[in-house]
């Protein structure tokens, strides 16, 4: 592994976290979570977006590891460790949102995959196409 693969995934992962987050913030203002009863209300600011970019630019690094190379499913695969750890771990012990996030309503789990297949399908595409 050399320092060009790492600085691609990496950029992979920023550039898609960058695509997903526009597009749950685009979501919420145009009122498509609230028609789901989906409590998730984004504000595009620095604030909430840079933390955002630094983490999807880290689960990027997945592009790194041995897996499809077809995209749609490599895709699917580098969405779900995201997905789990927020679902599992970020919602319930560090937000206090409870279980997969049920308190913020009960498609959160669909809109969080959602918005991480979209990362993930991103991030594959842009590194097929700087050729990682």
């Amino acid at each position: 592994m050399n320092l060009r693969a790492l600085s691609l995934a990496y950029m992979a992962g920023l550039v898609a976290a960058l695509i997903s987050s526009v597009a749950l913030w685009a979501a919420a203002r145009f009122g498509v979570l609230a028609q789901l009863h989906v409590a998730i209300a984004p504000v595009l600011s620095l604030y909430w977006l840079c933390p955002r970019l630094v983490v999807g630019g880290l689960w990027g690094l997945q592009l790194l590891l041995p897996t499809t190379r077809q995209p749609l499913l490599r895709g699917i695969v580098i969405s779900l460790a995201p997905t789990l750890f927020l679902l599992l771990w970020i919602f319930p012990f560090r937000a206090g949102q409870g279980w997969l996030g049920m308190e913020l309503g009960l498609l959160t789990p669909v809109v969080i995959w959602a918005g991480n297949l979209l990362w993930g399908w991103t991030a594959v595409l842009w590194s097929r196409a700087t050729g990682l």
